[in-house]
């Protein structure tokens, strides 16, 4: 027999750790029941992943694109520090750190999709980055992220050669034994100047920030002061308002009250014209009958 099948390996390693032992014996026990003992036997050998290497493996079954665009960063960033272009080693390095986070954003969503992920809280997010950053320094640790079948998350020292890590690629068949440590290779100038503008970069980068960051702190703190006026100035307008609200209503019952007066006093003024005159037509009759008696008293005396 050949072993166990590519598709039957690529699954496993899609599995979550903590579900990877169950399906590994599942898979072993199926294949000694269909008369495959030494496939059996290599599928009992697979070795859990740690939780940093399983989504890179995951990111590398479901997203291979994405590995390959990973790739193909890793040469340009290459061949930049071979052709010792500062300017466009300063170029891929921050375009590195975007398809980095890009990658690490979406290794996120796709244990959110995968059944028996870890919660988001407790994903191992700095190993995958780690690892991913060691992919784009290292041929060797880029060809296993591809074939999406580590064991073990990688670490990443710093743009340049760096020492290869302990890395161990599941092949289907028998475990390859890790690769021992090679000897540190010491830097050429270009990769020193080219770490050099890297630092000087990242430095200006941080002066930068820091400034932003003082900027943003004043501009927050003039909103905030700027916000309390806004809502100063609501409360006056409101009070305003309600206090104009108020005299409105005092002056409608004002106009009311001065209507029902004026109506009173037109009365009253027609009331006292009539009283007037009847007051005059009882003096003159009062005067005529005054007079008739006097007459009449004339005439009796006479």
């Amino acid at each position: 027999m050949a072993g166990p099948s590519r598709d039957l390996v690529q699954q496993l390693y899609s599995t979550p750790p903590d579900r990877f032992v169950a399906a590994r014996d599942a898979a072993a026990a199926e294949a000694r029941q269909a008369g495959d003992p030494k496939t059996a036997r290599e599928i009992a050998k697979l070795r859990r992943p740690t939780v940093a290497a399983w989504l890179v493996n995951l990111l590398a079954h479901r997203r291979p694109e994405l590995v390959a665009d990973l790739a193909q960063l890793a040469e340009s960033l290459r061949s930049a520090q071979r052709e010792l272009r500062g300017s466009r080693l300063r170029e891929l390095s921050a375009q590195r750190r975007a398809v980095v986070g890009a990658l690490v954003g979406e290794v996120r969503k796709l244990a959110a999709q995968t059944d028996g992920a870890p919660p988001a809280g407790k994903l191992p997010l700095a190993e995958v980055e780690a690892t991913l950053n060691a992919a784009l320094s290292d041929t060797e640790v880029a060809e296993q992220v591809r074939v999406g079948r580590l064991l073990r998350a990688a670490s990443y020292a710093g743009f340049g050669e760096v020492p290869r890590p302990q890395l161990r690629l599941v092949t289907g068949g028998e475990e390859a034994e890790p690769e021992p440590p090679r000897p540190e290779r010491r830097p050429d100038r270009a990769a020193l100047r080219a770490e050099q503008a890297e630092r000087a970069a990242r430095a200006e980068r941080d002066r930068r920030r820091r400034a932003l960051e003082k900027e943003l702190a004043k501009a927050r703190t003039e909103q905030e002061r700027a916000e309390a006026e806004l809502a100063g100035a609501a409360a006056a307008e409101h009070d305003g308002a309600a206090a104009l609200d108020a005299v409105e209503a005092e002056l409608a019952e004002l106009e009311r009250r001065r209507a029902v007066v004026e109506q009173e006093l037109s009365r009253s003024k027609l009331a006292r014209r009539a009283a007037e005159r009847s007051l005059t037509a009882a003096r003159r009759r009062a005067g005529e009958v005054e007079a008739a008696v006097e007459a009449l008293d004339a005439e009796e005396g006479g």
